[in-house]
This record gives C-alpha cells, structure tokens and sequence, in this order.
C-alpha cells in the first residue's frame, strides 16, 4: 500500500502544536511543584526565599503537625461521610430529574416550564440568610445532613444528563415499548447502562463539589468536630504565641522547620491527593460525558 507523504507544512505544525502543548503543561506544573517544595522545606530557607522547584533542607514537619491532630482525621471521618452520602444522593436524584425533562412536550407537556424553573433557580438562589433559616429550622444544623440536603439537586448535573438522554437515539425507547417495558425499565435497563460516559461524568462533579466545600461547613457547623476536612484547613493556623506560652517544649520543638507557607503548601497537597487518586479512573469517561450532555437545548 502506498502511504500519504506529510508535507512539511504539516511536520512544522506538529512539531509546534507539540512544544506549545508542553509549554502550557510546564506553565500549569510549575506553580504545583513549586508548592510541592515548600510543603517538603523546612522553614528557614522559605523565609530566605530560596525554595523554587526543589525543597531546601527536606523534612516532613509540616505534614505531621497537620496529620497528628485529632480534628484533622475527625475532619476526614466528616467529608468520607459526607461524599459516600452526599455522593449516591445527588446521583440519584439527578437521574430522576433528569430522564423526564428529557422527553419531548408530546411526552411531558410541562417539560418547558421545569426547564425554565430549573434554569432560574441555578442563576439565582434564595440567599444564604433564608437558606440558613431553613437548615436551621428543620434541626440539621451540625449534623451531615446540612452538608447534603440544601445541594441535593445540583442543576447543571441534571441539565448535563437530561441533554445526555435526549441524544439517545428514541428507536430504542420505542423497541422498548412495543415489548411492553415500563418507563422504569426503559431507564434502569437501557438508559442508564449505556449514559456511564454521562454517569462519571456528574458523579465525578458531585464528588469534587462535596470533597471541597468548606464554606457551608463554617456556616451550619457550630463545633469543630463537625467540620469537614476543607473547613478545619480553612481554620488551621499555627499559632506560635499561644504554644509559647503554653511552654510545652515537644510543641515548640515541631514549630522549629514550620511556617504558614509550607504549613498551607502541606494542606493543599493532603487535600487533593484523594481526587488525584480518583480522576483516572473517571478521566476517560469525562471528556466524552461532558461534551455529548452539552450539545443539545
């Protein structure tokens, strides 16, 4: 067989598209690496400035003072919680918004006005006042349900599937039906066995979404012990006079080699290692769940 000659042209642009691909990729690791090496330096050479891509003087100081606090792993216990709950819910839900806004109005007449209700509520919310009010109320206040129950429905999740849906071929639908199949059939047995691409795709976001958030552990947590693991890092300081003062030589010993610096390069880097370690298994389905939900009104 006789195989298609690539011009130069085509050579250069490769060439190029390669080296700007890696200079962007370089740009984005520079920043990471460079907290990497803070969070891995004790803390005179940061104050020196002399920290850039590698760590100076090595040490793990900033990861035990983090890791040997009771709250840190009461904080973890609270966001694990908090995903294996919040996680399935969203899931959930999502899909049973989801697959009847996917149909046509012939199917589901009220479908334009839902679309527009939802549309309005994700643009614009109650206010965190009202909010708190009702979580308040309803006697979720420092308990994991507070945490979960106000984003229940995450809207882009179900504007993502339901456009998912709608690019499913009707073909399939309709086969089902003259088999006799129920809406619920159709759902559980085509629907959702061949929307995974779809699937990971907002699962991956409710995950990230629950994993992150601190700001609503702050506001409907009235003890520490209740936080999630980002709102207790949010709350993490070093405070050097009050250990001090306490005169506890162990204590004053550990803040030899630690600053705010690489005492924060160390949380961010303890906070994202569980997603690092869960996006590559999602990474092949996202790309194409993101792309294939948007691509239809």
């Amino acid at each position: 067989m006789n195989r298609k000659k690539t011009s130069m042209g085509r050579k250069v642009f490769l060439a190029v598209d390669v080296i700007v691909i890696l200079l962007l990729c370089l740009i984005c690791m520079v920043p990471l690496l460079n907290l990497l090496a803070y969070s891995f330096s004790a803390s005179q050479p940061i104050i020196e400035n002399k920290v850039f891509l590698w760590p100076k003087e090595f040490t793990l100081k900033a990861y035990q003072y983090v890791l040997e606090s009771k709250e840190f792993w009461s904080s973890v216990s609270v966001s694990v919680q908090r995903v294996l709950l919040g996680v399935p819910l969203n899931t959930l839900l999502t899909i049973l918004v989801a697959y009847p806004l996917s149909k046509d109005e012939r199917q589901f007449k009220a479908r334009k006005y839902y679309v527009a209700y939802m549309l309005t509520v994700m643009l614009f919310n109650g206010g965190l006042m009202p909010t708190y009010y009702i979580v308040s109320k309803t006697k979720l206040i420092d308990t994991v349900w507070a945490l979960i129950i106000p984003g229940a429905v995450p809207i882009f999740n179900c504007i993502v599937l339901m456009n998912f849906f709608r690019g499913i071929p009707s073909e399939l639908e309709e086969s089902a039906k003259l088999d006799g199949a129920s809406q619920w059939q159709i759902l559980w047995r085509i629907f959702i066995p061949i929307s995974k691409p779809s699937l990971a795709t907002i699962i991956l976001f409710s995950l990230i979404n629950h994993w992150n958030s601190w700001f609503d552990g702050l506001i409907y947590s009235n003890h520490t012990t209740n936080y999630p693991l980002q709102s207790y890092l949010q709350t993490l300081v070093t405070s050097t006079t009050e250990i001090l003062a306490q005169g506890d030589v162990k204590a004053i010993a550990k803040l030899v080699d630690i600053n705010d610096t690489n005492m924060k390069a160390a949380q961010i880097f303890i906070s994202v290692i569980p997603l690092m370690l869960i996006y590559p298994f999602l990474q092949k389905y996202f790309t194409t769940g993101l792309t294939m939900g948007s691509v239809k009104g």
